[in-house]
């Protein structure tokens, strides 16, 4: 069986009095999708910040691809390999969803950034950075400012960023949020491949999303994950029934 791509054993977060993380261990395989579900107040948010390096953990590890991520800040990481999809404001407002990419590229390139004009003529840059939009269903959408772009577009376009950047695990918190049902199924189907390329930490509350798209799922309980399985047996886990799942399972 292939090692993981991302994994966390043991961590523990306290907050005075608080454990918001209880020893948490998952992990994520290449080629899946790993979505973490659990109720408000479960403790998501606080894992979840600190697998991306926003908060540091009182104990346990991250590793990915094998290296120790656990020290490293959220720009270190990220250079690692590790690509985040719930900031907006990793994208720039104000330029193309073709030039957003293009910084990527170049960045990932190692060079310094250049003034716009030779940026926008240098193919280097250009054609990656148009092959990776058009992966993402946004070619046609190049040239307009990112501020223009629905919301699912701009989930697109932060994931368009991130595989320019070469990212190895994809964190994705919530990218069904503040989207209609179309715009789910779109999305959906684009994870659904997206998962070959780069495996997929998925932590979302759309719970015909998640049951559509996971290989496995955990549960995550007042910091604790209490079941981890496939849909099947998360749905049928009565622990889960209880604490989560109720008139969805």
């Amino acid at each position: 069986m292939a090692d993981p791509v991302l994994e966390i054993s043991g961590l523990v977060k306290n907050f005075g009095a608080l454990r918001a993380t209880d020893h948490v261990s998952i992990d994520l395989k290449p080629g899946e999708i790993h979505a973490l579900i659990g109720p408000n107040g479960a403790g998501k948010s606080t894992l979840i910040h600190q697998i991306c390096g926003t908060i540091h953990p009182d104990q346990g590890s991250i590793r990915l691809e094998g290296h120790d991520i656990t020290s490293l800040g959220v720009a270190a990481r990220a250079r690692r390999g590790l690509g985040r999809t719930f900031q907006i404001s990793s994208i720039a407002p104000e330029f193309s969803a073709l030039r957003n990419v293009m910084l990527a590229v170049q960045a990932r390139q190692g060079s310094s950034f250049r003034f716009i004009k030779p940026v926008i003529s240098d193919k280097s840059l250009t054609e990656p950075a148009m092959a990776i939009l058009e992966r993402v269903g946004l070619a046609s959408r190049a040239t307009l400012p990112s501020s223009e772009l629905s919301h699912g577009e701009r989930r697109k376009l932060e994931m368009a960023i991130a595989l320019a950047l070469g990212s190895k695990a994809f964190l994705l918190d919530e990218p069904m949020a503040g989207m209609g049902p179309e715009g789910s199924r779109a999305l959906t189907d684009f994870l659904d491949e997206l998962r070959h390329e780069t495996p997929i930490l998925l932590v979302e509350h759309d719970m015909d999303a998640v049951f559509a798209l996971a290989d496995r799922i955990s549960v995550l309980v007042y910091g604790k994950i209490i079941a981890t399985g496939t849909v099947d047996e998360i749905r049928s886990d009565p622990a889960v029934r209880t604490a989560y799942l109720g008139e969805h399972a």
